[in-house]
């Protein structure tokens, strides 16, 4: 007699990313849509003040992305057609794109191969006469070595544009990554650790860039025009030079209000979890955890795991199929942008350029860590990246 077959039980799949909203943020949104303004408004007044003290910074204006906020802070510091800017080939394209904006060149950079950070030694040795600026890239949330970027911009009078899409909230040498340099950029698209779908912030103690970029985000219209159509403002405004449509909104400070007032809370879950990671992986041969330097702090909005690829029968790509079969979303932080098509038609770079980059790309892979990751969740990962590794082990 032959026995049927059990069917099997398919796992409900991890994410990996899933933003942390509750009834909380629901209520805030309903409460400005009933209010009848959902634009930029006092909500949007009331998260950048808000935000200016969490980072301690002396201002804080939104806009609506991360490039946005890179963006403005270029025009800010009036860069010109023909300059130069030095970026990480290790990041998203918006930290490149924005410098082409002005027909500005971006210089791109080698990583550090230990943090992925921009290497200041490389940084130092592409620096001219034409370079105007360097945008650091906090990746994964951990903090570049700013006292040498600060060196190397003193030394070369560039202005540090800080790139801190994955660095809220992040610390370095006791001070809040937002209230260190001239000015710096924050994201909140949907996967980062203050998500208001879509968004982003600069942050400075520099009045005039403050003023500028003000201005900048709603078409170089005077400061509070946006007031227009309240009982406390005026039909009459006047446009100051040509700006951009970069305005937050306060549907989206609504969500990050809520969202910050949990950002400690929620940056608490993400280094338990990663802890929970580092403390299984590294007991794995083929594998290599994330490490943070012992002067700054990590926002932990990624967790880079990293194949060592002598110890292992199997590669990044393969790893990461296995892994979907279990369920299991990951991601890949980043592609350098000298490999893209890009960045080699238009500036001549081709791959060999940056050595410590494409050896950390070809190996690295992110896990899923957000905040409502269960117990069984972790566990799940940590036996599926462990399995592999096992069981493709040389």
């Amino acid at each position: 007699m032959q026995t049927a077959r059990m069917p099997l039980v398919r796992e409900e799949p991890i994410p990996f990313h899933r933003a942390c909203f509750d009834e909380a943020e629901v209520a805030a949104v309903s409460e400005v849509v009933r209010s009848g303004w959902v634009t930029m408004g006092s909500k949007t007044l009331e998260f950048e003040r808000r935000f200016q003290e969490y980072v301690g910074a002396t201002h804080a204006i939104a806009v609506s992305s991360g490039t946005a906020a890179l963006h403005l802070a270029l025009a800010a510091i009036g860069l010109r057609a023909g300059e130069e800017v030095l970026v990480p080939t290790t990041t998203f394209t918006a930290t490149a794109e924005v410098v082409t904006y002005f027909g500005a060149r971006p210089v791109l950079v080698d990583i550090d191969p230990v943090t992925m950070n921009i290497d200041c030694n490389d940084a130092a040795r592409r620096t001219t006469t034409a370079t105007r600026a360097i945008l650091p890239v906090h990746f994964a949330g951990q903090p570049c070595d700013l006292q040498a970027i600060g060196q190397l911009a003193e030394q070369n009078h560039l202005h540090v544009i800080e790139d801190a899409a994955h660095a809220l909230p992040a610390d370095y040498r006791g001070k809040r990554v937002g209230a260190i340099s001239s000015m710096t950029a924050f994201s909140f698209y949907a996967t980062k650790t203050l998500a208001t779908g879509e968004g982003g912030m600069v942050t400075t103690d520099d009045d005039a860039f403050a003023a500028r970029i003000r201005r900048l985000r709603l078409h170089g219209i005077s400061r509070d025009a946006w007031k227009r159509y309240t009982a406390e403002g005026t039909w009459y405004y006047e446009v100051e030079e040509a700006g951009y449509k970069y305005n937050f909104t306060d549907l989206q400070a609504a969500l990050g209000l809520v969202q910050l007032s949990k950002c400690d809370a929620l940056w608490i879950s993400r280094s338990r979890i990663a802890e929970r990671y580092t403390h299984a992986f590294s007991e794995v041969a083929g594998l290599e955890t994330p490490r943070v330097a012992g002067d700054r702090s990590s926002a932990w909005h990624l967790y880079v795991l990293r194949l060592k690829p002598e110890r292992l029968r199997i590669g990044r790509d393969r790893f990461i199929e296995l892994l979907r079969e279990r369920a299991i979303g990951t991601s890949v932080h980043f592609i350098p942008l000298h490999l893209h098509p890009f960045y080699r038609s238009a500036y001549g770079y081709k791959p060999g350029d940056f050595p410590n980059a494409e050896r950390e790309y070809q190996r690295c892979l992110s896990l899923p860590i957000f905040p409502s990751m269960t117990d069984d969740d972790v566990c799940r990962v940590i036996e599926a990246v462990t399995e592999i590794a096992f069981d493709h082990a040389i």
